[in-house]
């Protein structure tokens, strides 16, 4: 159910007498969005998220010349996922960004070359 249409109907039941505990159990939803229902017919919008950077960002140019040394590298001898960011981290003292998230940081077009 959209969040205007509970709102309206939080709104209906509350002018038929429901409670507001009530009225959270029938809907399933905290005693708080029942107030806030009753208090405005429209949501308040959702706060918008500020854009987080990446950990990775720092180390991009790293990454980047290693692929690139890379490219005139005979394939099986090139840097994998895991290499490059065990170089960076014996290298470079990266330690605040996992294995799982490295792969990230290479862009696509140098990971498949």
């Amino acid at each position: 159910m959209p969040k205007v249409d509970l709102f309206a109907a939080i709104r209906r039941d509350s002018h038929a007498g429901m409670s507001v505990r009530a009225m959270a159990s029938k809907y399933q939803v905290s005693r708080r969005t029942v107030r806030a229902a009753l208090q405005s017919a429209w949501p308040q919008p959702r706060k918008p998220m500020p854009p987080r950077t990446s950990k990775l960002d720092e180390f991009k140019p790293i990454v980047d010349q290693i692929l690139r040394a890379d490219l005139d590298a005979p394939r099986k001898q090139r840097h994998t996922v895991t290499r490059i960011y065990d170089r960076l981290i014996a290298e470079h003292y990266m330690r605040e960004v996992s294995r799982s998230r490295s792969g990230g940081g290479v862009p696509c077009a140098l990971r498949r070359s």
